[in-house]
């Protein structure tokens, strides 16, 4: 089964697994060059309920929110690569500068973010809790960002 999906399809998807009685995890993010602290983020969230959904920043909403340069990897390719990933379910991609739009699209059941988050500034972390969800934080591992591997990479360049 394609992992990647519109909204309009995600969203059939996400009511037919909530009336089988499934949990649906939603995180979001750039995900612009994929590293081991991704992976074992996504591992993590994935064990807080049976479906995880990731909303995948465009690259035009990885440049409003980290700047012109940015993103490295282009949104098909890293839709790609976190399909291919086990912990994954489903991939769809918002424009937004936020996911609220999505987030209110699917309802999802729990609403993760990383621990550099508080909950109370995570987009749609209202709507989840209003709409009887859970809001969790799940913390980093330490030394693994992306920013921090583009550094190491132009000292090599």
């Amino acid at each position: 089964m394609k992992k990647i999906k519109k909204l309009g399809d995600l969203k059939k998807i996400v009511s037919k697994l909530k009336r089988s009685g499934k949990i649906t995890v939603f995180t979001n993010g750039c995900f612009d060059i994929l590293h081991y602290g991704h992976v074992e983020y996504l591992k993590k969230a994935k064990k807080l309920g049976d479906v995880l959904i990731i909303g995948l920043n465009s690259d035009s909403s990885v440049r409003k929110i980290k700047g012109k340069k940015r993103p490295v990897v282009g949104e098909s390719q890293r839709a790609a690569v976190l399909s291919a990933l086990e912990a994954v379910d489903f991939v769809t991609i918002f424009g937004e500068k936020t996911p609220e739009r999505l987030i209110k699209a699917i309802t999802p059941g729990v609403l993760v973010k990383g621990g550099d988050w508080k909950k109370e500034n995570i987009a749609g972390a209202d709507y989840v809790k209003r709409t009887g969800g859970s809001v969790i934080t799940i913390p980093f591992v330490k030394g693994y960002s992306t920013t921090g591997l583009l550094k190491r990479i132009r000292r090599f360049a």
